[in-house]
């Protein structure tokens, strides 16, 4: 015990057969303790590199903290997607009776008798479509959206639930889109019919979620310029506001030299 305890004390001798501990001048630092920390971050960061690196910087459940596939942005676009949808619908039904009213002539082969025709008619008699069946008023409508919805339909039978799952926004997008085009003209209808309307057409355009029948009165107003959707008409204040059609038009007779609505105006005074 003596020569062990020995050994111990400073300027001991370390007895035979061991070798002295170097200086402590001589003795290799120990590094800082942030470089340290740094150093065994890196290695960590290092062995998680490659195919498993992703998933190691990931949260527990697998959601990401930001970007297209967080939950929460999943959650908002699966809410809002239908809204978008419908929002959409309305402002082409906007776009291609803005059309229909301002340009073109009913002489035009095919296009003239068969689209810009019943537009100008409409002025005339805005109730006329009020007489129209269920297959005049939506047949062309059904027929458009007759692909989309078939396509649709195969996805849900082919596609995997995941598959599903990760477009599932923009299919309720597209459902929406498809379905309140496919309404469009009933609504249109339903926005000059003043009797016998069910009530739940009724609370649906006293409630602005489809077109109101006052609402659409304004653009029924010569020389009907404005208010050109007729899906919701949710839309109409805010283009109007930015006076979006009037710029469209100015550009078009601008570049062309045609003038809006002269060919409305003038099967008006030919009717009359």
């Amino acid at each position: 015990m003596l020569p062990r305890a020995a050994a111990l004390l400073p300027g001991a001798s370390p007895g035979p057969g061991r070798f002295p501990p170097p200086p402590a001048r001589l003795r290799e630092p120990p590094p800082p303790r942030g470089r340290a920390m740094a150093s065994a971050g890196g290695s960590a960061r290092a062995e998680a590199a490659g195919p498993q690196g992703e998933a190691a910087e990931e949260p527990e459940g697998g959601s990401r903290r930001w970007g297209a596939q967080h939950a929460g942005a999943r959650e908002l676009a699966e809410l809002y997607s239908p809204v978008a949808g419908v929002i959409t619908a309305d402002f082409l039904s906007g776009l291609f009776h803005w059309g229909a009213d301002t340009w073109g002539s009913v002489e035009l082969p095919i296009v003239g008798k068969a689209f810009i025709r019943p537009f100008r008619e409409h002025h005339i008699d805005p109730t006329a479509i009020t007489r129209h069946d269920f297959i005049e008023t939506n047949g062309d409508n059904c027929f458009m959206t007759l692909v989309p919805l078939a396509n649709m339909a195969y996805k849900f039978l082919s596609f995997s639930p995941e598959a599903l799952y990760e477009t599932c926004p923009w299919e309720c997008y597209v459902f929406a889109l498809i379905i309140f085009i496919t309404m469009t003209n009933q609504i249109h209808k339903w926005s000059h019919t003043y009797f016998g309307l069910p009530r739940w057409v009724i609370f649906l355009q006293d409630w602005h979620i489809i077109l109101p029948r006052k609402h659409h009165r304004i653009h029924h107003v010569s020389p009907h310029e404005t208010y050109f959707c007729i899906t919701t008409g949710w839309l109409n204040y805010p283009l109007e506001k930015i006076r979006f059609w009037r710029c469209l038009e100015n550009i078009i007779q601008a570049v062309t030299g045609e003038k809006p609505r002269a060919d409305d105006m003038k099967w008006a005074q030919k009717i009359k």
